[in-house]
């Protein structure tokens, strides 16, 4: 990139940091050090500034999973052995998903819901917990979802009140959730959804997912938005979440880049330095972003007092009725 032109890509970057506290370039234990401060402003900015700053939202849809209750089943009290009759529970349907899921929702007759543990085949599974009602053979039984996973890039949503405006689905506190919705145990159409968080599997990352009230009972589509995880583009467009070669660029839009290196260079004053003029970086990198978060586009969200008044109103019209 031109030495003369606003910084673009990594490698402008740590090297204006670098300059601009006068060490020696090409150093790769410096250059090293430089390319972490960049990486930790570049997601420092977004800190509490995600749903305020146009290129991190991003829209997905997910599709949900309908109830399944072809076949009947045997169980037994003390055990966690499902056995099917007449079923598919492995089976994939239309959408190339399994009729039953790890993680699904299983019950029979009343309203303790059960976890599916395994699936093994079209008539065999278990449940992460064992069977406590009485033994059940040919018994009549509900499997549905209450739980999906979200988009890999997310890290939050956009609206704190609304989980997807187009499927009308309002997004609560999960204490809320479970304070509403003890037994989530009749499928429906989704009108509340909570984010929850899963222990990870196959790699160190958290899993999350969205929950919802009521459980699906259809298949259908759910558009949402979000704030992505992934701040960085290589020089193939290819989405990560840190800065990595010299030419992937921040997703931030080229005008704004120069704050990335005012944040690095505010904690490489204060913690390498021990240098007064942290604390002069530190007040011109909350001046940019006070003027980048005022620089929004047309349209975009204002301050607004937004009283949830959802409830009250569901219960007027019940008691109009």
């Amino acid at each position: 990139m031109s030495a003369t032109s606003q910084l673009t890509d990594f490698s402008d970057l740590y090297t204006d940091l670098q300059n601009r506290v006068r060490v020696t370039t090409g150093v790769t234990a410096t250059a090293n050090q430089a390319k972490r401060y960049i990486n930790i402003a570049l997601h420092d900015m977004h800190v509490g500034f995600g749903e305020k700053f146009y290129w991190a939202e991003r829209s997905a849809q997910l599709i949900t999973h309908a109830q399944y209750t072809t076949g009947t089943v045997d169980v037994t009290q003390g055990s966690v052995t499902l056995t099917g009759n007449s079923t598919a529970w492995n089976t994939n349907n239309a959408f190339g998903v399994a009729n039953m899921q790890v993680g699904g929702k299983f019950k029979v007759g009343g309203s303790t819901v059960y976890e599916i543990a395994t699936v093994t085949g079209d008539t065999a599974a278990t449940l992460t917990t064992k069977y406590i009602s009485d033994t059940e053979s040919a018994a009549s039984y509900t499997y549905f979802e209450d739980e999906y996973a979200l988009d890999s890039d997310f890290l939050r949503p956009v609206d704190l009140q609304s989980f997807s405006d187009a499927a009308e689905i309002i997004l609560i506190s999960p204490h809320e959730f479970r304070r509403r919705y003890p037994r989530n145990n009749i499928p429906g159409r989704e009108r509340v959804a909570t984010l929850i968080t899963k222990d990870p599997s196959g790699d160190v990352n958290l899993r999350r997912r969205v929950r919802f009230f009521k459980p699906s009972s259809e298949t259908r589509i759910i558009p949402y938005s979000f704030i992505t995880n992934k701040l960085a583009v290589s020089s193939a467009g290819v989405l990560a979440t840190n800065l990595s070669a010299d030419t992937d660029e921040p997703t931030v839009p080229l005008s704004y880049r120069h704050a990335i290196v005012m944040h690095a260079l505010w904690h490489w004053y204060r913690d390498k330095k021990d240098d007064q003029r942290s604390k002069e970086v530190a007040a011109e990198w909350a001046g940019l972003m006070e003027r980048i978060i005022g620089d929004t586009e047309i349209g975009s969200a204002r301050p607004q007092i937004r009283p949830r008044v959802s409830g009250y109103a569901g219960r007027a019209r019940r008691t109009q009725v």
